[in-house]
């Protein structure tokens, strides 16, 4: 089995069609379950954040478990699979090992080196987690790429540049309203996007901020903590909205459902005081696009950080990134493929064991007389002779393997030993699928 990754992003996609493909927080799990249930797919992730919506399943074999995952992408959007394949992009065993790294990097991102992507996918891991889809290979290969992405941002200046797309759409408010320094703040929605929305807000001197969310109690948290932190901050529920509006300088939504929050009927002509910043994170939209038609606002949404950011030239070198992903990589397929190997060193040491047990089973038939400690003393000479004879080859054989190409050397040993070639796959079935979390990776 190997690793599929099947995906759309901000490079191959308006975000007219990731808006189509975007899957909630309740959803997640239902469409999870679908995956699973698919002929081919024993294992499954779901990815979905802004710019991105990409499935990563464990498959039986390629074909199938494209098929597998284009087909129930394309029921949960509405889109035919022919219109889909267009802008999907898939990688397979070593090249989507690769890909899931670069994306844990930020390397794939928006907003190149952005940091927000760890934590996204980390939650992305955890929901398939809980929804019972991941298995020993996404563990592995998901916290490894976790494990990747910081050390990219540990080790480099990736992440100078721009956080995420919320710093890239509040420079934009910056520039139209003059600064942000003590200007009121709308934030809509009070998730983790909302949360580094606030961050960014506090670091620029924003005078008050409200938070506007349809769970009064997870906006009271946030509010509670900025004004722990020096900003003064309340929170309101979604039904003060229109008045709210009339009143802030720059109104941030990252709410996460699934239809239109902030209408034009929200904003009454004439009730502002200044010009208004809407920035909208959405994915599906949360700002209706004709707010952008009102006078007096400047709209900024995914789709117009899209197009600027796509042609933006990047003077940020992101060399020494590309190289720890890259021995990321290197590392965790030479794992895999000396973990591939152990079965058949396994199977080798059993067949060994299993033919001094005969022998010595037939000298105690052929020499009855010999006392205790002689035919202990023997059985251990014997086993220490076959141990030193199996030691160098078998370690040599696990070194070997993990060099691509590998495999052949497992390959050479059953054929030589006349290993039973079903040995190793009993050998290497797990009792329990490992889904511990790993590290501070989670």
């Amino acid at each position: 089995m190997s690793l599929l990754a099947v995906g759309v992003s901000h490079r191959t996609a308006e975000v007219r069609l990731l808006e189509k493909l975007a899957v909630s927080s309740d959803g997640m799990p239902k469409l999870l379950d679908e995956l699973l249930n698919q002929d081919n797919v024993t294992e499954a992730l779901l990815l979905s954040t802004c710019n991105r919506i990409e499935v990563y399943a464990v498959v039986d074999a390629f074909h199938g478990g494209l098929a597998d995952v284009t087909s129930v992408l394309s029921r949960h959007s509405g889109i035919e699979v022919n219109e889909l394949c267009e802008h999907f992009y898939v990688h397979y065993a070593a090249a989507a090992v690769e890909h899931l790294f670069s994306v844990a990097a930020g390397l794939d991102s928006m907003v190149v080196g952005e940091a927000q992507i760890l934590g996204q996918l980390r939650g992305a891991y955890a929901d398939a987690d809980d929804a019972g889809t991941v298995g020993k290979t996404l563990h592995e290969v998901t916290q490894q790429a976790l494990r990747a992405g910081k050390r990219v941002h540990a080790e480099t200046a990736i992440d100078h540049a721009g956080a995420s797309v919320v710093s890239e759409a509040l420079a934009d408010a910056d520039r139209v309203l003059g600064g942000l320094a003590g200007r009121k703040a709308l934030l809509v929605g009070a998730g983790s996007m909302g949360g580094l929305a606030a961050a960014h807000l506090r670091r620029a001197g924003i005078g008050e901020i409200v938070i506007a969310n349809r769970t009064p109690a997870n906006g009271d948290r946030l509010a509670a903590a900025l004004t722990t932190e020096g900003v003064p901050a309340r929170s309101v529920g979604l039904d003060r909205l229109d008045d709210e509006i009339s009143a802030t300088d720059v109104l941030l939504a990252c709410t996460g459902a699934m239809d239109v929050v902030v209408g034009v009927d929200r904003f009454v002509p004439g009730s502002h005081r200044g010009p208004l910043v809407v920035c909208d994170l959405g994915l599906p939209r949360d700002v209706d696009p004709a707010v952008g038609d009102l006078d007096g606002v400047t709209l900024v949404d995914l789709e117009t950080l899209q197009h600027r950011l796509a042609t933006a030239p990047s003077a940020l070198d992101t060399e020494r990134a590309r190289r720890i992903v890259a021995d990321g990589v290197r590392d965790y397929l030479a794992g895999q493929r000396s973990a591939a190997v152990t079965p058949t060193v396994t199977a080798l040491r059993r067949r060994a064991a299993e033919v001094v047990d005969a022998e010595l089973l037939r000298l105690d038939s052929r020499l009855p007389d010999l006392d205790d400690s002689t035919r202990a003393e023997l059985a251990r000479t014997v086993r220490r002779v076959v141990d030193k004879l199996l030691h160098t080859p078998t370690v040599r054989v696990k070194e070997l393997a993990s060099s691509p190409g590998g495999a052949g050397y497992a390959d050479a040993l059953r054929e030589l030993f006349e290993l039973d070639p079903q040995a190793p796959r009993v050998v290497s079935t797990p009792r329990t699928v490992e889904t511990e979390h790993g590290g501070g990776d989670r």
